[in-house]
């Protein structure tokens, strides 16, 4: 037995476990066995080749929205765990949005589109760049670090915060602009969607955006140790599988409240409109930058991986 198949043995159980936590009755993973075994396996012992045990190894795991980035960075998070014996702490960019009060006040001071969460300068980012510099001090002491709710669009009590005890040997940083890079002022004038075109004729949202990236997310970036990306075919693809994320979160939470607030297919296609610019400047640039791109099918399945 190579060292692939003695992996794909002690970690398939536990996988196949979590996998079905994300299924539905009418929506099934296919192909499992080749995604763990081909990709998933692989990808692992890749990273667990750079794990040195002084300073965590910071992975970038990035993709639009829908792409299945949740799903793929927690079954690395358990193979990495279970096989390798590793301590892996994930967080998503979503965990730290800024405070439903503290982007009011934005949208009130810049721009009224600042009130929707998702793109750069929405986060607050000090949580991420101070929790790297202190698990990559010598003395680690346990950290708290925030859980955003988007049922009530604003951050968990701090009862529920992550609880971060020991040093990680290995960080999952995963988020749709997670390594994002900012764009040209020549591109930036140019409108891509309706919402662009009518509530921002000015470019004061898009410019402050670009900023974000040019600066602060851009210092948070270079921290990483590689980016992995998630790479769909087209951004109507990606239109698509988010709408059938919202539909399977209708279906499993039973929460009235909670349902109320899942979204329709309208509200679905006007919210992507604010993730669009830097999605599709991701799909041009990322696939140059990026450590290992990760290509998506049309049925959402793991097609190939390029190792850059």
């Amino acid at each position: 037995m190579n060292l692939i198949e003695d992996c794909l043995s002690k970690v398939k159980k536990d996988c196949y476990k979590f996998i079905l936590t994300q299924e539905t009755s009418s929506d099934k993973f296919k192909n499992k066995d080749k995604m763990l075994k081909n990709y998933l396996v692989p990808l692992s012992f890749w990273i667990a080749k750079r794990t040195n045990l002084k300073k965590p190894y910071i992975v970038g795991l990035t993709g639009g929205q829908g792409t299945g980035k949740t799903t793929i960075s927690s079954i690395l998070m358990i193979i990495l765990k279970k096989y390798f014996k590793l301590n892996v702490f994930k967080i998503s960019i979503d965990d730290i949005y800024k405070t439903k009060k503290d982007r009011a006040k934005l949208s009130k001071k810049i721009h009224p589109l600042l009130l929707t969460r998702g793109v750069p300068g929405t986060h607050d980012i000090s949580y991420m760049s101070d929790f790297i510099k202190k698990a990559n001090s010598r003395k680690f002491k346990s950290i708290n670090l925030p859980k955003f709710d988007k049922a009530i669009d604003d951050r968990f009590t701090k009862n529920n915060w992550y609880k971060v005890n020991s040093k990680p040997d290995v960080i999952i940083f995963e988020g749709w602009c997670v390594g994002a890079r900012a764009e040209s002022i020549k591109t930036l004038k140019k409108d891509i969607n309706l919402m662009e075109k009518n509530q921002d004729k000015k470019l004061i949202w898009r410019k402050y955006v670009n900023n974000q990236l040019k600066k602060e997310y851009k210092q948070l970036y270079s921290k990483i140790n590689c980016l992995l990306f998630l790479r769909a075919e087209n951004f109507s693809l990606l239109q698509k599988w988010r709408i059938i994320q919202e539909k399977k979160l209708k279906l499993k939470n039973k929460n009235k409240k909670i349902k109320q607030k899942i979204m329709t297919k309208k509200e679905v296609l006007n919210f992507m409109q604010t993730y669009q610019r830097i999605t599709q400047n991701m799909f041009k640039y990322a696939p140059k930058y990026a450590s290992i791109v990760i290509k998506l099918n049309s049925n959402h399945q793991i097609n190939s991986v390029k190792y850059n």
